[in-house]
């Protein structure tokens, strides 16, 4: 984590990137209690099919990322960014009680979305504000450093989600009801701990979505989406990381470790390769976090017992730390200042509508021809992109 990494880098991140990092990490204990269980709570509790897992994960994570549109743009025209965030997390908080009183499917996937569209709300705003308030020279380290608090959040919540489920034998709705307190908390180090760095000053503000302003995300920003697109189709939700676990013999109250697993590696690799990306090529970096990916597919895809299928899981942590802060660093570095927002809304449209292509079609391939099938097509596009990759490299040097 980032205890690895020189103190003296740390020092000179500002303080307002590291209450964003505790922000993040609140929200994801809360949210991951509830996630790091809810694949099996649909299938044994509530009955429900992988590819309505599928379904229902692929569209709540499309739906975060699409809204991520409107917000990054509503962000550049006000020229504001926290009270957006503020909005997204309070809307995350309060829907976390949805979950303890569902009855059926429908009522999670009220929740889900309402979820989503909360994280969509306050993503791109938080991640302009982040490269808003962090120095150019560290801006690797700052996404790096957000992102790895980020993921510690996302391996205590399932840590806390397993505690829990051992002392109240499998007791899930009680257990969702604990997930609203650090929601709550989360909000409120929001509000009180983050300063909005002053706007720049612009002559007068227009609608950031005009063709005009458009025209001003260059080529090389377009060439990031198409790589975050393609990088969305090799990777669907990590529900199926659980099941797949749990199918290879991980009792039922284990069921987060799954997340615990993940996120550990995630939260250990993330500022590290983030503050790699400063000095060194992104591409080649995600061609490497690629190459881990289908090494995770194919350890998943062919393990039998839970030991190997969470290696597998630990691989795939280890590409989320190599690749996760590194898009953003690149959406950053190539769009303008006062159009971060939309540039991360854009991005965010773009890997949605994949996500949710790629998630449904996980499900159907585990409900058709199994669960290795699915990992085997997740492998598969980790191909096809980086043959994009190395085609971006190539068309670089030329």
């Amino acid at each position: 984590m980032a205890m690895n990494v020189p103190a003296s880098t740390l020092r000179q991140i500002p303080s307002g990137i590291w209450m964003l990092g505790c922000v993040s990490l609140l929200m994801d204990i809360s949210s991951e209690i509830i996630h790091s269980l809810l694949p099996v709570f649909l299938v044994t509790t509530l009955g429900a099919s992988a590819l309505a897992v599928g379904l229902i994960e692929g569209a709540a994570e499309a739906t975060a990322l699409i809204v991520k549109v409107f917000s990054g743009v509503v962000s550049d025209y006000l020229g504001k960014r926290k009270a957006l965030a503020v909005l997204g997390y309070s809307l995350g908080a309060l829907s976390k009680p949805l979950f303890a009183i569902a009855p059926g499917v429908g009522m999670v996937m009220t929740a889900r979305l309402s979820d989503r569209i909360g994280k969509g709300i306050r993503g791109a705003p938080r991640d302009a504000l982040v490269a808003d308030i962090a120095p150019a020279h560290l801006r690797g380290a700052a996404f790096g450093l957000r992102q790895a608090l980020d993921t510690v959040g996302a391996f205590l919540g399932p840590l806390i989600a397993i505690a829990l489920m051992y002392l109240w034998a499998n007791d899930f709705r009680a257990i969702f009801w604990v997930a609203v307190i650090p929601g709550i908390l989360s909000v409120a180090v929001l509000v009180f701990g983050v300063q909005e760095p002053e706007p720049q000053a612009v002559a007068k503000r227009a609608n950031p979505i005009r063709r005009a302003s458009l025209a001003r995300l260059s080529p090389a920003y377009w060439s990031v989406v198409a790589v975050g697109t393609a990088f969305a189709l090799a990777r669907f939700s990590e529900a199926f990381l659980i099941l797949r676990v749990q199918q290879t013999g991980l009792p039922v109250f284990m069921a987060p470790l799954v997340l615990v697993a993940m996120n550990v590696v995630y939260a250990i690799a993330a500022y590290p390769f983030g503050k790699l990306a400063d000095n060194h090529s992104h591409a080649r970096l995600l061609v490497a976090g690629l190459v881990v990916l289908i090494a995770a597919d194919i350890v998943l895809a062919v393990g039998t017992h839970w030991a190997v299928s969470l290696a597998g899981v630990a691989l795939w942590g280890l590409h989320m730390g190599m690749t996760q802060g590194l898009l953003a660093t690149m959406v950053a570095d190539t769009a303008p200042p006062d159009l971060r927002g939309t540039a991360f809304g854009v991005f965010n449209l773009a890997s949605g509508v994949a996500l949710l292509v790629a998630s449904a079609m996980a499900g159907w391939l585990w409900d058709r021809f199994g669960a290795a099938a699915t990992f085997q097509a997740g492998a598969g596009f980790c191909a096809l992109t980086i043959a994009l990759l190395l085609y971006r490299l190539r068309a670089g040097r030329r």
